[in-house]
């Protein structure tokens, strides 16, 4: 490949001709954290942490470490591994690998799955800039050749030591970098945080409107309560592997695919060429099993609580052939009591996941079957009334999408700028 003019070939790609590489561990200090056992854990002690704990804001946040071991055993065993304010805690393996977080309090030991960077003190480097090429796609393309553990990726400070960095000359340059990426950083964690607000008021709206402690203008009386039962029948999906669904067939709703989303309702009409299909012939599914508009589509196991009340409403007003799958629960309307927009918000109260939570049965899978959905109690205001909260709550959703956009394109320009910045395309200097 031919190398344009002022430029350079490296073991790390093509780079300005006065920007040198140099290896990690000339810049860097770690270590991985100590594999600690269930059994070492206790009520109180000393805090450890997670994978989990790693946000993507870039820093570690203990609120929800519940982990500690005694400081007994940390005297002991684990001194050695103590980290300090401005260390850097990185991921090691599972599907966070690589995913780092600066530590904002010291005093910490570390848990298996972790590894920490502490960076020596080198004139010619700027800390700011190697922790942002710590979280660029460069470095983990290089990590990625190297890593072995297939399903569970698994690097460790064998693999650090291999991996080169590229540094622009000076360490103003660097600086310059760093303070650009920074100030995109910023940005996107300020979206980050408008969204977790508006999600915040969302969840606070929806339980007052939905239990009736809030009413609307122009509302009053009394709401029903009724059994799911009563407003729905209950059905069963038809049973298809992953492994079965490709691009090619009719619409196929994998019940995976409502634990991993973020929505409770799904769109065929916009949605189409991104719902998994499945090739079989239509005489096989029974109508039971065929999704149509309004169908609410609950799944009947989970392996946490919080999963067993997931479920989705179906939007499907061309009538598409829509087959709801294995491990799912179809909710047919015996009556016109629910508008079909009020069905995406009214089964998500924490009066309604409680009575999921008490129904479902299992330990290490919690399931719940249709008699046990049909005992759930809704309470149902009139549908007028259902429609004026459904517009509300819509509305709000509608805002929290457009935030989500434009934090996507942020994130993306992002990325665009460190592809340019961090391989010397572009010289600000």
């Amino acid at each position: 490949m031919e190398v344009k003019a002022g430029h350079k070939q490296t073991e790390v790609g093509v780079i300005p001709v006065d920007w040198e590489t140099s290896s990690l561990p000339s810049i860097i200090w770690f270590q991985e954290g100590p594999g600690l056992r269930k059994w070492q854990f206790r009520s109180g002690g000393l805090k450890v942490i997670n994978v989990t704990n790693l946000q993507e804001s870039g820093y570690l946040d203990l609120s929800t470490t519940e982990r500690y071991i005694s400081w007994e055993e940390f005297e002991r065993t684990y001194k050695h591994f103590l980290i300090d304010e401005g260390d850097v805690v990185m991921a090691s393996s599972g599907n966070s690998y690589c995913k780092t977080a600066v530590v904002r309090q010291c005093d910490l030991p570390l848990l298996m799955n972790t590894s920490v960077i502490r960076f020596k003190a080198k004139e010619e480097v700027n800390r700011s800039f190697m922790l942002t090429y710590l979280k660029s796609k460069y470095f983990k393309d290089q990590i990625d050749l190297m890593i072995t553990g297939g399903a569970q990726p698994n690097f460790g400070p064998e693999h650090l030591r291999k991996v080169v960095i590229p540094l622009p000359p000076t360490k103003v340059e660097q600086e310059v970098i760093a303070e650009v990426l920074s100030d995109a950083d910023a940005f996107i964690e300020s979206l980050e945080q408008v969204i977790a607000k508006k999600r915040d008021l969302k969840q606070g709206a929806m339980q007052e409107l939905l239990t009736g402690k809030k009413r609307l203008p122009g509302f009053s009386g009394q709401w029903a309560v009724k059994p799911l039962g009563g407003l729905f029948s209950f059905g069963g999906g038809f049973s298809a592997s992953r492994d079965e669904l490709s691009s090619e067939g009719y619409c196929y709703l994998h019940y995976g695919d409502i634990h991993l989303s973020s929505k409770t309702f799904i769109d065929v009409r916009s949605e189409y060429h991104d719902i998994p299909k499945l090739d079989i012939p239509m005489k096989r599914v029974s109508q039971a099993s065929l999704l149509d508009d309004g169908d609410v589509v609950f799944v009947d196991a989970s392996e946490d609580d919080e999963g067993t009340s997931k479920h989705v409403v179906v939007i499907n007003k061309d009538k598409t052939p829509f087959i709801s799958g294995l491990h799912t629960i179809v909710a047919k309307s015996k009556t016109d009591e629910l508008d079909h927009q009020y069905r995406r918000y009214c089964f998500q109260t924490p009066a309604i996941k409680r009575q999921f939570f008490f129904f479902a049965v299992g330990t290490k899978v919690s399931g719940i079957s249709k008699t046990n959905i049909a005992r759930v109690m809704l309470p149902v205001p009139s549908i007028p009334e259902q429609a004026a909260i459904a517009v509300i709550l819509s509305d709000m959703d509608a805002e929290i999408a457009a935030l989500e956009a434009k934090l996507a394109k942020a994130r993306q320009m992002k990325q665009g700028m460190m592809q340019e910045l961090l391989t010397g395309r572009i010289r600000l200097i």
